[in-house]
C-alpha cells in the first residue's frame, strides 16, 4: 500500500508518505506560505520514499475544520494531483490527526481536541482509541470554550492550540478531567497516515472531486437558516 497525505489546514504545512510499512515525513510552521510550499514537501516525501505520484494507491488530506483558506488550499492541492495522477482521494478530519497524535506521542487514549476557531470559539472533537485508532465521540462542533462538551470520566488528554487560546476557560471547565496537555501541537500529515490507511482498507477513497472541505461553521449557518424559513 501506497498513500500520500498532506495537510495545510492550520498554521502549519505538511505532507507525508506512506509505503508498505515505512513513512516519509516533512512538517513546517509557515503561516501564509502554504501555497509555496505544499507542492516542494510533496515532491520531498516522494523522492525520499522512491515513488512517483502514479505508483501511489491514494491520496489523503486534512479536509479541516481549520483555517478556511488553509483547508481550500490543501483539498484543491490534493484534488488537482489526485486528478492529475487518476487516483482517488481519502478525506480526514484534522481534529482526528490530533488525536492520533496524542496517541503516538503521548500515549493517550481519551482524547479532548480544541483548535482555536477564532471568534472566540473553538473547533472541538472528543476522541477514544479503538484498535490503534482516534474513534470520535458524538460529532465534531464549533463552540464557544465555555459550551464544549464536559466528558462524565477523567483520564482525558487536551491537545490543539484551542487549549493555549482559551487556557483560563477550558482550564476551569475540565481541568479535574484531564491527565494531560499538549496546547502546542497542530494537524500534521504523518499523523493522518494511520487514519489513511484504515480508510483505504475501509474503502474510503473517492473520487478526487468528492473530497471537500469541512467548515462546521456551515453546518450551524444552514441550521440556523432553516429554522428562519420553518418559522411560521
Amino acid at each position: 500500500m501506497k498513500l500520500l497525505a498532506l495537510d495545510t489546514s492550520t498554521e502549519a504545512c505538511s505532507a507525508a508518505v506512506y509505503t508498505d510499512g515505512l513513512t516519509f515525513s516533512e512538517f513546517e510552521l509557515t503561516p501564509k506560505a502554504h501555497t509555496q510550499l505544499i507542492l516542494p514537501m510533496v515532491e520531498k516525501v516522494l523522492a525520499a520514499a522512491g515513488l512517483r505520484l502514479a505508483e501511489l494507491d491514494a491520496l489523503a488530506v486534512g479536509c479541516g475544520p481549520g483555517a478556511f483558506t488553509g483547508i481550500r488550499i490543501g483539498v484543491g492541492v490534493a484534488q488537482g494531483l489526485a486528478m492529475a495522477a487518476e487516483k482517488p482521494v481519502i478525506a480526514l478530519s484534522t481534529l482526528a490527526a490530533l488525536a492520533q497524535q496524542a496517541y503516538v506521542q503521548h500515549g493517550a487514549t481519551q482524547v479532548l481536541v480544541a483548535l482555536d476557531a477564532r471568534m472566540s470559539e473553538v473547533y472541538w472533537g472528543q476522541y477514544v482509541l479503538q484498535d490503534g485508532l482516534m474513534q470520535l465521540q458524538g460529532e465534531e462542533r464549533v463552540c464557544a470554550p465555555v459550551d464544549a462538551p464536559l466528558p462524565e470520566t477523567t483520564g482525558w488528554f487536551a491537545i490543539g492550540h484551542g487549549w493555549s487560546a482559551y487556557a483560563e476557560v477550558l482550564q476551569a471547565r475540565f481541568g479535574n478531567k484531564l491527565s494531560g496537555i499538549d496546547a502546542v501541537s497542530l494537524p500534521a500529515a504523518e499523523f493522518m497516515l494511520p487514519l489513511a490507511v484504515a480508510g483505504w482498507q475501509a474503502g474510503m477513497a473517492a473520487a478526487p472531486e468528492e473530497a471537500q472541505p469541512v467548515y462546521l461553521r456551515n453546518k450551524i449557518a444552514l441550521t440556523t437558516q432553516e429554522r428562519l424559513v420553518a418559522k411560521p
